[in-house]
């Protein structure tokens, strides 16, 4: 299968450039103070306890994993959020359109790179985070479940990078645009749930307030991180507000879990790919003619 031209010609760009490897060493210089950080605040838990120092390696995963998360968080849209409306400020989105590539195409090259290079990034920090592994007993199978999780985090937050993209004439307006959407996801999703907390709601109204937050990013990670650790559902306690509830079902918290899980990554990858659907929309296909048909007078001429 041929490479995505876009793709192929990005990542050539940008490994000629010195931008990356300063990108790179940005990354990794954050994530050595956050992993100092955390075995600093280890040594002086121990001096006050009889833990050994080495069962509290197990937690530099879960604090790892989520500034590696954050980061991608951050970065990708940015990443995406400039790409169309950077190419419309320097006036090669009209060059751009009279390639051969359908709308979809574009846009999805564009989301590819950025993923590209912020999986690229989370790979380069595996090697600390491996230490929580080694020393601190935990699976394997976990380390690759957050390399999954980081892939789709960085087509959630490239999907709406690129749709704000699409849609503003300006780079600082779609970055702006995208941390906004981000809002919307992480606050937004969450205030039915936290209404019918504060109501005291059982089972029913919060189990309908519940199909809100399976797209809450917030509550899809922490959901990861709790069980990863512990063992233990926040979503089934979540649920199970009463004896009707799930506690009441033949339902196990890990039938729950792996459910909620799979059914929430299934629902941010329809709300990515609409993303990406609607900024191959706003590419239009009327626009790409008449570029192609100035192309030809162009060199008519």
């Amino acid at each position: 299968m041929q490479m995505n031209p876009i793709v192929k010609k990005d990542i050539r760009v940008q490994a000629r450039s010195m931008r990356i490897c300063w990108g790179l060493f940005a990354y990794e210089a954050i994530m050595a103070l956050v992993f100092f950080l955390a075995m600093f605040l280890f040594q002086q838990e121990n001096v006050y306890s009889n833990t050994n120092i080495y069962s509290n390696i197990v937690m530099l995963y879960p604090i790892l994993a989520v500034t590696q998360i954050i980061i991608l968080g951050v970065v990708v849209p940015i990443r995406t959020a400039s790409s169309i409306s950077g190419e419309k400020e320097r006036q090669t989105f009209d060059i751009m359109m009279t390639t051969s590539m359908t709308p979809f195409s574009i846009i999805a090259g564009k989301v590819m790179t950025a993923m590209i290079q912020g999986i690229f990034f989370v790979v380069a920090g595996m090697p600390v985070m491996a230490l929580a592994f080694v020393i601190g007993g935990m699976s394997w199978a976990y380390l690759f479940w957050f390399l999954a999780i980081a892939v789709l985090v960085s087509l959630f937050s490239a999907s709406i990078g690129i749709f704000c993209s699409s849609v503003c004439k300006k780079s600082i307006t779609a970055v702006i645009m995208s941390y906004g959407i981000y809002v919307i996801f992480f606050v937004v999703t969450a205030i039915p749930n936290m209404i019918c907390n504060i109501l005291g709601y059982t089972v029913t109204g919060n189990q309908v307030t519940m199909i809100f937050y399976l797209i809450n990013p917030a509550g899809y990670l922490m959901e990861f991180f709790i069980w990863t650790m512990s063992g233990y559902s926040s979503v089934y306690e979540m649920l199970a507000f009463s004896s009707q509830g799930v506690k009441g079902s033949q339902l196990s918290a890990a039938a729950v879990h792996y459910g909620w899980m799979a059914l929430s990554s299934i629902l941010f990858i329809l709300v990515s790919v609409f993303f990406l659907w609607i900024a191959a929309k706003r590419i239009n296909p009327i626009s790409k003619r008449k570029a192609r048909k100035l192309a030809m007078q162009n060199q008519s001429s």
